[in-house]
């Protein structure tokens, strides 16, 4: 799924290409990319058409579009478009007329250009959120991120040392640090040299900052190379994709030599999916990995 990064180069995207500009026409190809719109396909075309974009926002994994405001429709102002891009959504910006994409969901045209929602899987989706142009209530529950000026690292601090929880899981807890998911959650805890199991109880201030730190670090030097692509699944608005995997120094890396120690780089099962670690730089916490639900620390086949 993508993260903070490959979600942020995507709004800068939109921010570059679709703005200002009225939509002619909304086509929803398939209905279950609108499916939060209760009143269907046809409601969320009609009510869109005539608007226009007015900025492209982010909190954490998610995007929205405020709209400007309709004359003569009813439509009340300060509404947006929010999206979310699921484990293979894609957002693109393409001159009429080009060719179809073989998953292509929903079209905007905004007169020199389009506009698609690409989902392949359509986990993803678009919906109107009506007052949603500062922050959707939908999403409203979501924390900020670090990379966000207004993210409290005091705040983020007490409440990561006031919890028994591993502190991987805590850096995925969307309610107490938005964006940041399975791939950078594991580079911040190499770069801070923390594992993934130990207890927020059991982390010093100190400990929390270097890890918050980390976490910005990795994500703007993602934002630098365009985020991480593993497939053709995530890509930029233009289609490209990004190349940070070639820079990643744990996730993904089983059995490879860590580049700062030279320990393999060991690979365990966490929540329905893996984390990967180096057990010299990131040692476990005694008595405590064992037990961890979810966690199996039998060595990578």
């Amino acid at each position: 799924m993508p993260e903070l990064p490959e979600v942020e180069v995507v709004r800068r995207g939109l921010e570059a290409h679709v703005l200002d500009r009225a939509i002619r026409s909304v086509e929803v190809l398939h209905p279950r990319p609108v499916r939060r719109h209760l009143a269907g396909p046809a409601d969320f075309a009609d009510r869109l058409v005539g608007r226009s974009f007015t900025a492209a926002r982010r909190r954490g994994k998610y995007l929205w579009l405020p709209l400007d405001t309709t004359t003569g429709t009813g439509q009340p102002p300060g509404d947006a478009v929010l999206a979310h891009l699921g484990m293979s959504g894609q957002l693109l910006v393409q001159p009429p007329g080009a060719r179809d994409e073989r998953n292509l969901r929903i079209r905007f045209l905004l007169g020199d250009a389009e506009l698609r929602f690409v989902d392949q899987r359509m986990f993803g989706g678009l919906s109107l959120s009506e007052g949603g142009a500062d922050l959707p209530p939908e999403i409203a529950h979501i924390a900020r991120d670090p990379l966000d000026l207004a993210f409290d690292d005091d705040a983020f601090v007490r409440r990561v040392r006031r919890s028994s929880s591993g502190i991987k899981r805590l850096l995925l807890n969307q309610s107490l640090v938005s964006g940041v998911g399975n791939i950078y959650a594991d580079e911040a805890l190499w770069l801070a040299e923390l594992h993934g199991d130990r207890p927020g109880q059991r982390l010093r201030r100190t400990d929390v900052l270097r890890l918050l730190e980390a976490c910005r670090t990795v994500m703007l030097a993602a934002l630098g190379e365009g985020g991480t692509s593993f497939d053709a699944l995530y890509v930029n608005v233009n289609g490209e994709s990004g190349y940070f995997d070639r820079s990643l120094e744990a996730y993904g890396r089983g059995d490879l030599p860590c580049r700062r120690c030279g320990t393999a780089i060991r690979r365990v099962a966490f929540m329905n999916r893996s984390s990967f670690f180096c057990p010299r730089c990131q040692p476990p916490p005694r008595g405590r990995l064992p037990a961890s639900p979810g966690l199996d620390v039998s060595p990578a086949s």
